[in-house]
C-alpha cells in the first residue's frame, strides 16, 4: 500500500514538472525578436516634379531690333534691374515689389549666377522676368567680336543651366543701346530684340534715395523701361516710395515681355 502511494505521488510530480515546462514554452513563444519581425513599410514619397523651364526669348513683329519702351497707350512700365552684387538687396528688392504686387525684370550678370545660382529659380518663382546682361559685365561694345560673342554667350549657357532658358531678354553691359555688331552677335544667340531703356535712375550712382525715386517718377510715363540696379542700399530705400507713386499715377509695373505683349 505504501508502495502504491508513492508511485502515485511520484507520477503526479512528473506531470507537474511537464505542465510546467509547458507553462514556461507557451510563456517563452511571445512576440518574436525583433529580427525576426518583416520589415515595416513606409509609403515612399512622391517624386519632386522638375522646375518648368523658363520662358525663352520672344520676338515681337513690328517692333525694333532694340527696345527703349513700351506701348504709350496703355498704363503700364516696365522696372528693369541689372542683376549683379549683394544677394542680400536682390531679395529685398524681390520681396518688396511682390509686396506692391509688382512684377520686375531681371537682367542678370553671368558670374553673378555663377556665385548665387539660386536667385535664377527665386526670380522666376517669383512671376519676373530673368535675361542676359553678360558675363563680366563689362564694356561690351568696346570689345573685340569673338570677345563680345563670348560674353553673350557665357551668361546665355549658365541661364540655360539653371533654368532650361537663355532668359527673355538680352542687355549689354555698360552701354544704353548696342552697337550693330553686338546687335548681330546677340541675334545670333537667340535674342530677337535688345533690351535698352528710356529712364535712367542712376542708382549706381549712389545719390541717395530721394534723388533716385525723384529721377524714376520725373521720367517714367506709360510704356517706360526704367533702368534700376540690385546690388544698391539706395535702389531698396527708394523702391517703396517708387511703387507707391506708380499706384498713385494708375501705372502698374509689369514684365518687360507683359509691357510688350
Amino acid at each position: 500500500m505504501i508502495e502504491t502511494d508513492r508511485r502515485r505521488a511520484l507520477r503526479a510530480g512528473a506531470g507537474l514538472v511537464a505542465a510546467g515546462a509547458l507553462t514556461t514554452g507557451c510563456a517563452a513563444t511571445g512576440p518574436a525578436p525583433a529580427r525576426d519581425r518583416p520589415p515595416a513599410t513606409t509609403t515612399p514619397r512622391p517624386a519632386r516634379p522638375a522646375p518648368a523651364a523658363a520662358p525663352a526669348p520672344r520676338r515681337f513683329p513690328g517692333l525694333p531690333a532694340q527696345i527703349s519702351h513700351g506701348p504709350r497707350t496703355r498704363p503700364q512700365v516696365a522696372l528693369t534691374f541689372h542683376g549683379q552684387g549683394d544677394p542680400a538687396t536682390a531679395r529685398a528688392l524681390l520681396a518688396q515689389a511682390e509686396q506692391a504686387d509688382a512684377r520686375i525684370t531681371v537682367l542678370a550678370v553671368g558670374s553673378w549666377l555663377d556665385a548665387h545660382p539660386d536667385l535664377a529659380r527665386r526670380i522666376l518663382d517669383g512671376g519676373h522676368d530673368l535675361g542676359n546682361h553678360t558675363h563680366h559685365h563689362l564694356d561690351i561694345n568696346a570689345m573685340s567680336e569673338a570677345d563680345a560673342h563670348a560674353e553673350i554667350t557665357g551668361c546665355a549657357d549658365r541661364l540655360r543651366r539653371l533654368t532650361g532658358s537663355i532668359g527673355t531678354w538680352f542687355r549689354p553691359s555698360r552701354t544704353q543701346t548696342a552697337t550693330p555688331l553686338v546687335e548681330r552677335l546677340a541675334h545670333r544667340a537667340g535674342y530677337p530684340h535688345v533690351l535698352s531703356y528710356d529712364v535712367d535712375s542712376l542708382d549706381f550712382t549712389s545719390p541717395g534715395a530721394p534723388a533716385v525715386t525723384r529721377a524714376v517718377v520725373g521720367g517714367i510715363r506709360e510704356g517706360s523701361v526704367v533702368s534700376l540696379h540690385f546690388g544698391y542700399a539706395d535702389t531698396v530705400a527708394a523702391l517703396p516710395a517708387v511703387l507707391e507713386e506708380l499706384e498713385r499715377r494708375g501705372l502698374r509695373a509689369v514684365t518687360t515681355t507683359e509691357l510688350l505683349t
